[in-house]
């Protein structure tokens, strides 16, 4: 079945579910279209319900013989990043080609800024998740990617004792997406992990007693 409906798009094969923004005016072109019900997705062999950022259903459009679908959905059901600048109209699907580092908003007891414990290696890394409690402990902090990203760039280093396994989960699904080691001999390691698609991280080790873990938050980054 299909809707006809008059729509505002912008002559692209896929189209912004993301506010008009700065395409006011001259860029805007009025056409009829259709609300198409009749077509069904699969991504990567499995059938998917394109949503909006709502979580609300959506519908493709189609237009003079060609189906136009919402990039905010498709990179979901895709799990790719996808980032809207309404400034500049820019979508950005992927991986950036610059990296934002995590320390913006970053929440957590073990975050510092203290000069005192923000060195590693005679390196000042300014702000930093530093644990180095006493005891044997869980260790764990969240990041909020927001689906804007492609990549985490995740620099920890272990002190005092190796790290026997850290792990990055996406929090809302639980899902692994990276497991790793860290030896106090392999310096500050950096952690490459695909966020594509994931909104929330939990990053999670155990220390032993008298291990520490550290995280420069200026150097680890989303791209």
């Amino acid at each position: 079945m299909k809707k006809k409906i008059t729509a505002t798009v912008i002559g692209l094969s896929l189209f912004a579910s993301m506010g008009a923004g700065v395409y006011a005016g001259s860029n805007l072109q009025e056409i009829k279209a259709y609300l198409n019900s009749g077509l069904h997705f699969k991504a990567n062999g499995s059938p998917v319900q394109l949503v909006d950022a709502n979580g609300s259903p959506v519908l493709p459009i189609t237009y003079n013989g060609s189906t136009y679908l919402p990039v905010r959905a498709i990179a979901d059901a895709l799990k790719v990043a996808v980032d809207y600048d309404s400034k500049t109209g820019m979508i950005q699907l992927g991986e950036k080609s610059e990296g934002v580092a995590i320390a913006a908003g970053f929440d957590s007891m073990y975050h510092t800024k203290d000069p005192a414990k923000t060195s590693y290696n005679g390196k000042d890394y300014k702000d930093v998740y530093f644990d180095n409690e006493s005891g044997g402990r869980s260790s764990s902090f969240i990041l909020h990617p927001k689906k804007k990203f492609q990549k985490l760039y995740l620099q920890v280093a272990a002190t005092g004792k190796d790290i026997e396994n850290l792990v990055v989960k996406d929090s809302d699904t639980s899902t692994e997406l990276k497991q790793q080691a860290i030896s106090i001999a392999d310096g500050l390691a950096t952690i490459e992990v695909d966020i594509g698609g994931v909104d929330t991280l939990f990053i999670h080790t155990e220390l032993e007693s008298g291990g520490g873990l550290f995280v420069p938050l200026t150097t680890s980054y989303y791209k």
